[in-house]
């Protein structure tokens, strides 16, 4: 059995050293590179193998992925991508919100207001390593807002910034006619008018209860957790009519993991290392764009 994938490299320092190492591994793992080149931007570089891994079977592959981790020189990354899904006609890629397509948390925005942010993050951080139960954790965290005036909202979303390259990969990706979600166990007070902007095909998010222009330190309806995160990318892919082998999901802790394993491919950006240690692959660099070259869009 014979599968074939690309291999995909970027890196800020995306150095001949860490080319030869990638070379290295696939030949002692028995993968037949057929072509390489090489592209990037002022930013990063990327580097691409394409190769035929024989007896390629999932367990093969899992295995082939964790060498070429552990054997990565230092500032690169390597995406082992199934060739189909790079040749997909249509694909759909989804992503986390908070740290990934935005910089920020925004529940610690909001906290801050409440002189509660210190308290905040230790709290969003031990969630995203997967030590506590997330919608347990969002409902402790969301209680502190209660009293807070709702123009804090206003404030927050103003303070909010799209991590580097979020803007140019949804653009990319929408522009190839392909489908962009993102799903947060954030709040869609924030997430709406950034999805408005950048024109994404899909969304969801949290909503925060809003009584007589305050905070009630509640959500509405049922939380938007790890559960529901791969609920949504499935029900959007079927809705497109997009094979699930052609997904890309993206996110960086541990809320993110079933849609990361769920999907074509799972990338951690800046993650936990819980996440990182099962996802497809990683991106350790703070330029999301770098996802347009795994998906070859």
């Amino acid at each position: 059995m014979t599968s074939n994938l690309a291999a995909v490299s970027y890196g800020v320092n995306l150095s001949p050293e860490s080319l030869d190492n990638l070379r290295k591994v696939l030949a002692d793992a028995g993968a037949a590179v057929s072509s390489e080149s090489q592209s990037g931007d002022d930013r990063f570089g990327v580097h691409t193998a394409d190769l035929a891994v024989v007896s390629g079977t999932d367990a093969d592959l899992a295995a082939l992925r964790r060498r070429v981790a552990e054997d990565a020189v230092d500032g690169t990354d390597t995406a082992l991508v199934p060739a189909g899904l790079r040749e997909a006609s249509r694909k759909l890629l989804i992503m986390d919100v908070d740290s990934t397509l935005i910089q920020q948390e925004v529940i610690e925005l909001l906290a801050a207001y409440a002189g509660k942010r210190d308290e905040v993050a230790a709290v969003t951080e031990a969630a995203m390593r997967g030590e506590l139960d997330f919608a347990q954790s969002l409902h402790a965290r969301v209680a502190v807002l209660a009293g807070l005036p709702a123009a804090v909202v206003d404030s927050v979303r103003n303070e909010v910034r799209l991590s580097l390259g979020a803007a140019e990969l949804v653009a990319a990706f929408k522009a190839a006619g392909h489908v962009v979600a993102v799903v947060s166990g954030g709040f869609n007070q924030i997430l709406g008018p950034i999805a408005e902007e950048l024109g994404l095909d899909y969304w969801i998010a949290n909503e925060l209860e809003i009584v007589d222009g305050a905070l009630t330190g509640k959500v509405l309806g049922a939380v938007i957790d790890r559960a529901a995160k791969e609920k949504y990318l499935r029900e959007w892919a079927a809705a497109e009519g997009i094979s699930m082998e052609h997904t890309i999901a993206v996110g960086d802790g541990a809320n993110d993991l079933d849609m990361l394993g769920a999907a074509g491919i799972g990338v951690a950006f800046n993650a936990k290392p819980a996440v990182r240690a099962v996802a497809d692959a990683a991106i350790n660099m703070p330029y999301l764009d770098a996802v347009r070259h795994i998906a070859n869009v």
